[in-house]
Parts: structure tokens; sequence; C-alpha cells
């Protein structure tokens, strides 16, 4: 390998250096992006709108853009600034009209913002800075270059009355102190009584399904099985037992919660939504499928995902009960489903809290949890 003599080189395309020899690598990037500007001037004699969309999506910005995020802005700025000219006049040229300074200033909004995207790596280049340097750990109070960024920053968002914005270079990710995320865990395993003393509300996804059956009169049952006494635990099929949920035919409600990050579902949960429940399902109907057909029940795997996903059947059968308790009531279905769903997520959330906050090592009290 050979030594450098020089302070200056190139690191991952970001000049690091003397101020000149930043400058001089600055231009030449600037150089190399003219030449697509010229060539969108050409194609905007032919296509207007393909040369606009082009020169938005990767003509303009989008080319220096990693010198804005990479180079302090005070050592990129003229160039940057020579670099949005060129943009303003490419669209010009693409475009056969001429604009002003305030309609320039709205062809940089974005276009939700009722502009056609062309930003300004000028505006930009201070919170970009900031950003690149405090995502990668290596903000510190002490850098000049940051300094000067963050002040530049504050002076071209400050408004007449507004507070000013804090003039120290920032800390990187803001994280919530372990002590108080710990303490908002517990907060959603607590499961409090009303002051009259009424009993804890459910635990479990099982009790909200339960409860949702009795409240739509369907007589539900739960851990039914074909065994009696010790034998039913090991010959149970459902977790639920729903008489008559459809044309006489009693459904044997299965629930489970699978977690996509599972080693079995990893793989394919990160291609398809939703592949852990299916798989899931699949694994319950190979299961019970046929203890159910000889008690003559029907087999509903309600199957969750740890982060809230449910399955097709879970859906399907949620939909169904939404209906009944909807027709019950005399309520809108809608508000039934939102409600239900509400209440099946709430538990799921609490589990998730449960489970980290043993994972942490925190004591928990049995009476003052819910479990799952």
């Amino acid at each position: 390998m050979n030594k450098s003599c020089t302070p200056n080189f190139i690191i991952l395309g970001a000049p690091i250096g003397e101020v000149a020899f930043c400058s001089s690598f600055i231009a030449s990037k600037r150089a190399a992006a003219s030449t697509l500007l010229s060539s969108l001037v050409k194609l905007g004699s032919c296509d207007p709108q393909i040369a606009l969309i082009l020169l938005r999506m990767c003509g303009g910005f989008t080319k220096l853009v990693h010198v804005a995020c990479s180079t302090p802005p005070s050592l990129a700025l003229d160039e940057l600034h020579t670099f949005d000219e060129q943009v303003r006049c490419t669209f010009t040229e693409c475009q056969a009209i001429d604009t002003t300074d305030s309609s320039w200033i709205q062809a940089q909004l974005s276009l939700s913002r009722g502009g056609l995207g062309l930003r300004s790596l000028a505006h930009h280049s201070n919170a970009a800075f900031i950003a690149s340097i405090s995502t990668a750990g290596f903000a510190s109070p002490s850098d000049n270059f940051l300094a000067d960024a963050v002040n530049s920053y504050n002076s071209t968002i400050s408004r007449p009355g507004s507070k000013p914005r804090p003039q120290r270079a920032p800390n990187g990710h803001q994280v919530v102190a372990q002590a108080k995320y710990l303490t908002w865990l517990t907060s959603l395993c607590i499961v409090s009584r009303t002051s009259l003393g009424s009993p804890r509300p459910p635990c479990s996804n099982m009790d909200v399904v339960l409860q949702t059956c009795h409240r739509a009169c369907i007589s539900a049952k739960a851990e039914a099985g074909s065994g009696l006494g010790h034998e039913l635990r090991n010959t149970r099929p459902a977790d639920i037992l729903a008489s008559n949920w459809l044309c006489g035919k009693p459904a044997a409600f299965d629930l489970t919660v699978v977690s996509p990050l599972n080693p079995t579902f990893i793989s394919e949960a990160g291609r398809t939504a939703g592949s852990a429940a299916v798989a899931a399902e699949l694994r319950k109907h190979s299961a019970n499928d046929a203890k159910c057909s000889e008690l003559g029940w029907t087999c509903i795997p309600l199957v969750a995902e740890s982060y809230g996903a449910w399955g097709s059947e879970a859906v399907q059968a949620f939909s169904r009960l939404a209906s009944y308790l909807a027709t019950r009531t005399n309520s809108p279905k809608s508000k039934v489903v939102c409600s239900l769903y509400g209440r099946l997520n709430l538990t799921l959330v609490r589990a998730n809290a449960r489970a980290l906050l043993l994972r942490c090592g925190c004591s928990l009290q049995e009476g003052d949890i819910s479990s799952s």
C-alpha cells in the first residue's frame, strides 16, 4: 500500500482534507452531473414530461446528495448553489418557461405541498449534514463544522416569536431512559380493579373471545374436549367450543400466537406478510381436523402474530361474531369490530410487555399482571 504524503484523500466518496481540495472534488462531481443535465435539455425538446421526471428523480438533488450529507456545508455551499442554478436553468429550458424567484421556490417544494419536487441542495445541506453525522453517532459539541451547521440551520428555520432551538449538536438517537421504559411496560401489564370492586378485565385473547360469545348470546365454553376428568386436557381439540356457530354445527376455536421472527417462519415472513399465521393455521388443521370431524365440530384456528396481524380464518370468525353481537346490541357492526380488535390487540401488547419485563429480569406478581 502506497503511503499518501498529503493530508488530502477521498474515502467512501467524501473528500477529506484542505478546503481547496474539497472544493475541487465537489466541483468535479458537479461537472460530471452537468453532463446529464445537458442531455435532459435535449430530451425536453421531445418530451418535457419525461425530462421533468428524470430531473426530479435522478438528475438533480440525488446527484450530489451524498456530498451534502458527508461534507461540511461551509465547504460545499458555493458548489451546491451553483448546481441548484444549473438545475433551474435545465428546468426552464426543458419546459420552455421562465421562472421567477417565487415560482422557483414553489417548484422546490414536494409534490404533496404543491411543488414539483425539485429540491434545493443548498437549502437542505445543513439538515442533511446534521442528520448524517448524528445517525453515524459521531456528533460532538466540540465539532466546529457541526456547530456551524446547527447554527446555520437554526437561522434558516427561525421565525419571529418562535422559541430558539438548542444551540448544541444533537446526540444521535433519542433514547428513553431504561427506568421510564420499564415503568411504561409495567403499566401495560397491570390489570386494575374499578372502585366498585368489579372483576378484573380479560387477561387473554381466549377470555376476550369467550366473553364476546356470551354477550352475543352464543353458548360457548372453554377447554372443551371429548375426554372426562384428567383425560380432558389430553383430548381437547378446542380452546373454546361455540355451539350453533354455523348451520347448527359447533365451532372449535383453537387460539394461538406465533412470532414471525421464529426461525421456522422468518424466511417466508420476510417475503410474504402474514405467512407465519398461515403456517400456524395449517398446522392446527393438521392436528385437530380428524378429532373435530369425529365429534361433528368445525375446526377454526384463531391465529395471531405477535405483532398484531391475524390469520384469515380468525378475521372471518371475528367478522361473523361481530355480526351476531351487533344484531344483539343494535350497534353498527363497524363499531363492534373495532372494539373487538382493540381488546384483542391490547392483550397482545400486554403479553409482549410481560415477556420483555421477564427478559429484563423484573420480578412480576402473578396477581398484578395480565397473563396470556
